[in-house]
């Protein structure tokens, strides 16, 4: 996973307290190699470890290498997006007239941000247009030299969360400023205008040379006239809604922001003023002109947003984007060819408050290449370790964190520090699309917990490592994978005899979804021990460097109100800048959760430790609970918890039910949509049954939206003959994972479903 070669322009730098870190890949084979970049503040001692079978603690772990120990190197980031435009106007060449307009959403108006400049402050200061704290709309108008006060004037007021048409107009003695085509603000300026040696942004100006003062919000269609527009002409412009580029003799630049993916946009004046998008940016939002009534709510229709005259093309701005650290490499390690497949970590050690501390990197290492596989592979939920990822750069702690509910993340080592992820919202209220994988992520360590404190639940890394040290404690041959890796590679699975679906795994792409249901259909076995499964769609750029997921409001959502809950964004964005297909739900793009394993997502809880439920036997009869390990329960018998029924308990956090019982559940069907029919083959041999529900909990129907339990009833266990091909048992809760070598009859029954698949302990 190669990082980005080239460096991006002059940029405010960001430097971290504290130690902070990630590897250049989420996973590799044994005998392949990996790099380490590291920020500290302080001197570390760093190690390689392969995880133990302890998964409280690490009296366990093997340290199988040791690097010298390392000094105190702090590594800078720079967060921030915006278009550079390396071919401005000509510094010295003086302008006779002058207008600049474009159409914005801010986001926040508290802040001062910047629109379009050729400005430096304090000494090329050409021309810039800024929003001011209170949002009021300002206009710089200079000599390219040192920064002059009296050449710059605010007026007027911009809203925040709605689109508005600005401009600025000069003709050589006035200056004008517009809002939605009136007229908010003009005075006399008959001072010579020069654009000045700094460069061309969009969504940037200078300090000092760097780029800075980062606009927080949407833009579409910013022009550069050589001419004051008229009145008449601004409101022309806006009449526009942003869908027609300016055109003529006197457009100095214009960009139409109509690629839609990737780092470039170009100019369509003619002067190759093409723009390269530092820090990613966000493509594929609607703009001012946009239509949500042309957008199915419920169902892929064939609705093609690039084919929407009215849709628009904005570009999301955000002063925290960061997807890539861009770090020098501070250590490498080379996997020996004959370590064992399993997770490990980066573990360095330093002294923080008198005591000593780890920070564990944590990847993946996989069999080698030309290795005999193993019967089982167990997939890693890498993708929501990332989703997940808030506060990449988390003040570092001795004991073990306790994330808290909903994924807030943890106090954050610097207040500008980014601190988003698919659960919490940019700083200024962006929702987030994008997270980097060229970031830290301290929650995939494996002695990161999640709240309640007092249960030891985690969803990551620690309660994933639950299977696998059971499945090496029982004698079985496994191998391990992450889920990009199946997006890479859907073929991978047929080397095996059974795939196991490990913690919450959430987000999955296409190409991983279609792998496992073709997996199956020629006769593959599949084991769930997974919650809130296969719910969401992700996809990734093309160097597999940024992970992309879009959740929206409805259509009715009022987008002028702050959002509560998960960070969604408006209705109309839920398509994709990677691959411009529908994102959000996977039913929602056409490919169920339930026609592939199953189950269907059916709600959530983040209450206390006391809400987690059991599961109650539903079918005594059935083979899986007779042999060949008994487990001598009768119908409405409890297993999946600890002895007597304590912590841990399998169901709660998040968990899945039957299209079937999930009909039961949803008393209205919305316009267009409709029930799919209950696939045949399926036996529920167990229900998961939460009896205390909390205030806090979310139980949803077949199309997502909040309904009533049935009783409690939050999970479904299913054994399920697929009529395609291939056979599913889904345990149906996150927690499955939790009870793994906590209940022995849990146990048994693992043992028992990987006898009918075919797999033996001991057999490699």
């Amino acid at each position: 996973m190669p990082t980005d070669a080239t460096p991006i322009p002059a940029h405010r730098p960001l430097h971290l307290p504290g130690v902070h870190g990630y590897a250049d890949c989420k996973s590799l084979h044994a005998g392949e190699s990996l790099n380490f970049y590291v920020s500290s503040d302080r001197p570390y001692r760093m190690s390689i470890c392969r995880l133990g079978h302890d998964v409280e603690r690490r009296s366990d772990d093997l340290a199988v290498h040791r690097f010298e120990p390392a000094p105190a190197r702090v590594q800078a980031i720079h967060p921030g997006s915006y278009v550079h435009v390396a071919k401005g106007l000509a510094a010295d060449i003086p302008l006779r007239g002058l207008s600049i307009e474009c159409w914005v959403k801010p986001w926040t108006v508290e802040t001062r941000q910047t629109l379009i400049s050729q400005f430096d402050h304090p000494a090329r200061c050409g021309f810039g247009l800024f929003i001011e704290p209170g949002g009021a709309l300002g206009l710089y108008l200079g000599d390219g030299d040192v920064f002059r006060a009296e050449a710059q004037q605010a007026h007027g007021r911009l809203a925040a969360r709605r689109w508005q048409h600005v401009a600025a107009t000069w003709d050589g003695r006035t200056a004008r400023l517009w809002i939605d085509g009136r007229e908010v603000g003009g005075w006399p300026a008959a001072a010579e205008l020069r654009p000045g040696p700094a460069p061309l942004r969009l969504g940037a100006s200078g300090i000092e040379g760097q780029a800075s003062v980062f606009l927080e919000a949407d833009l579409a269609m910013p022009v550069i006239h050589a001419v004051a527009l008229s009145a008449d002409e601004v409101r022309a412009r806006m009449a526009l809604r942003g869908l027609q580029a300016a055109t003529g003799r006197m457009v100095l630049a214009c960009w139409p922001l109509r690629e839609e993916r990737g780092d470039r946009v170009a100019d369509c004046s003619g002067h190759q003023r093409t723009g390269r998008i530092v820090n990613h940016a966000t493509w594929m939002i609607v703009g001012p002109a946009f239509e949500a009534s042309k957008v199915p709510e419920h169902a892929n229709d064939g609705y093609d947003p690039l084919a929407d005259p009215t849709r628009g093309h904005g570009l999301r701005f955000a002063g925290d984007d960061l997807y890539d650290c861009r770090w020098d490499a501070t250590q490498r390690w080379t996997v020996p060819p004959d370590a064992r497949p399993g997770i490990y970590v980066g573990r360095l050690r330093f002294e923080l408050d008198g005591r000593e501390a780890d920070y564990d990197i944590t990847f993946i290492v996989k069999r080698a290449r030309h290795a005999a596989p193993a019967p089982v592979l167990v997939l890693c939920a890498v993708n929501s370790w990332i989703a997940y990822a808030a506060t990449p750069f988390a003040k570092n702690v001795v004991d073990d964190p306790v994330w808290p509910r909903r994924s807030a993340g943890l106090e954050n080592c610097h207040p500008e520090a980014p601190a988003y992820n698919s659960y919490t919202f940019h700083r200024a209220g962006q929702p987030c699309y994008q997270v980097g994988l060229r970031m830290p992520w301290p929650n995939a360590s494996p002695n990161a917990l999640y709240d309640p404190a007092d249960s030891g639940f985690s969803q990551w890394t620690r309660l994933e490592r639950k299977l696998h040290v059971w499945l090496e404690q029982q004698g079985y041959d496994w191998d391990i994978a992450s889920d990009i890796d199946l997006h890479r590679d859907p073929a991978m699975l047929s080397r095996h005899r059974t795939v196991i679906v490990n913690g919450h795994s959430e987000y999955w792409s296409l190409p991983a979804v279609d792998g496992l249901d073709d997996y199956l259909r020629r006769g593959g076995n599949a084991i769930v021990l997974s919650g809130n499964s296969m719910y969401l769609r992700v996809s990734y750029d093309e160097d597999i460097t940024v992970m992309e997921q879009r959740k929206v409001n409805g259509p009715d959502h009022d987008e002028s109100v702050p959002s509560v809950g998960p960070p969604a964004g408006p209705f109309g964005e839920q398509y994709h800048s990677q691959d411009w297909a529908r994102g959000g739900r996977l039913k929602s793009s056409g490919r169920p959760a339930a026609e592939v394993i199953g189950l269907e997502t059916a709600g959530w809880a983040f209450a206390d430790a006391g809400d987690f439920g059991v599961y109650h036997v539903h079918a005594p009869d059935h083979f899986l609970f007779k042999g060949p390990q008994p487990l001598g329960l009768a119908k409405g018998d409890t297993f999946g918890h600890g002895a007597g029924g304590a912590l841990p308990r399998a169901i709660g956090h998040e968990w899945d039910l039957s299209v079937a019982t999930l009909a039961r559940m949803t008393h209205r069907i919305p316009a267009g949509a409709s029930l799919p029919e209950p696939p045949g083959g399926m036996t529920v041999i167990a229900q998961g049954i939460r009896e205390r529900p909390g205030a806090l909990d979310a139980y949803l129907d077949y199309f997502s939206n909040l309904t009533e339990s049935l009783g409690g009833l939050s999970a479904e266990m299913i054994y399920w003959e697929r009529p395609q091909g291939g056979r599913v048992f889904h345990a149906g809760a996150v927690g499955s994972a939790w009870v793994v070598g906590s209940d022995p009859a849990f146990g048994r029954l693992l043992h028992n479903v990987l006898h009918d698949f075919g797999v033996r302990p001991g057999e490699g």
